[in-house]
């Protein structure tokens, strides 16, 4: 067992049970305590025969340590910006091995809690909306690609969203918002001749429109899931004689929001995300 030190705050995740062959450097075990009898005549009853043989909980080392640095990153111990203690410290404070240290700090960085560098210790980094909703766009990406149902499944979640979203803006959008809107909206209009940059600009709308409603959160999801759709499906979206289409429902779109009608500018929306689900199609 690996020497505790003298200041470290961590409490050791071993247990003090004589027999150490009891553990590897992977596996800890949890032994529920055995009630002595009582003898008073409302004491609690004895164990069922069923609780008496329920299975002993085992759990990796290294989760006991990962649950342990979650708590003391949450708690504010280790702000954004601020190092992990070294690889050797953590061995040392929480008597584990080096294996179960690396499995903790790379679960951490897999939740995108942690930036490891070679050479230097583990940094916590800011979490945001945006980078929350990253995390999952590889796995989102992979499951639009693999499942069959799940492109459709994609087209009714943004339709729900954007139409909530639209109402959103619509109520409360600004001078400065309706403004910066409408400028997204003539550079849509003036890449109409330039396909890719066309797509972008289009995108770009519904990006402002998400920005609008002052909701981080809902700019996170809107740039995902255009990012999600665009990546996969843009071959039908660029189809020539097209554009004047899209670029005209985003002008009636514009219109109900800088007039302040939610009810319009939701009907908008729909009428819009309708036509655009059917450009987006697996490929045969």
């Amino acid at each position: 067992m690996l020497p505790r030190s003298p200041d470290a705050p961590a409490t050791a995740i071993r247990s003090s049970i004589p027999d150490s062959n009891w553990y590897d450097d992977h596996v800890l075990i949890h032994l529920e305590p055995v009630p002595k009898p009582s003898l008073h005549p409302h004491a609690r009853a004895a164990p069922t025969p069923v609780e008496a043989v329920a299975p002993i909980r085992r759990r990796k080392l290294y989760q006991e340590l990962l649950d342990r640095l979650l708590a003391r990153i949450r708690a504010g111990e280790f702000p954004p910006g601020s190092q992990l203690p070294s690889e050797r410290q953590l061995m040392e404070s929480y008597e584990v091995g080096r294996p179960a240290v690396r499995e903790a700090l790379f679960a951490l960085q897999r939740m995108g809690l942690i930036a490891i560098t070679h050479g230097d210790r583990a940094r916590v980094v800011e979490i945001s909306a945006d980078a929350a909703i990253r995390q999952v766009s590889e796995m989102a990406r992979y499951l639009l690609e693999t499942s069959p149902r799940s492109l459709e499944h994609l087209k009714e979640v943004r339709a729900f969203f954007e139409v909530g979203m639209v109402r959103i803006a619509a109520e409360q959008a600004t001078k400065a918002d309706i403004a910066r809107l409408k400028r997204a909206l003539d550079e849509h209009r003036a890449a109409l001749a330039d396909g890719q940059r066309f797509l972008d600009k289009d995108m770009a709308f519904h990006h402002t429109i998400a920005g609008i409603t002052g909701n981080p959160i809902f700019e996170a999801l809107s740039r995902a899931m255009l990012e999600w759709l665009q990546r996969f499906h843009t071959d039908l979206v660029r189809a020539p004689g097209r554009e004047p289409v899209g670029l005209a429902e985003h002008a009636r779109i514009f219109d109900c929001i800088a007039r302040h009608d939610p009810d319009a500018a939701a009907d908008a929306m729909t009428a819009h995300l309708k036509r655009a689900a059917r450009l987006y199609a697996r490929p045969e």
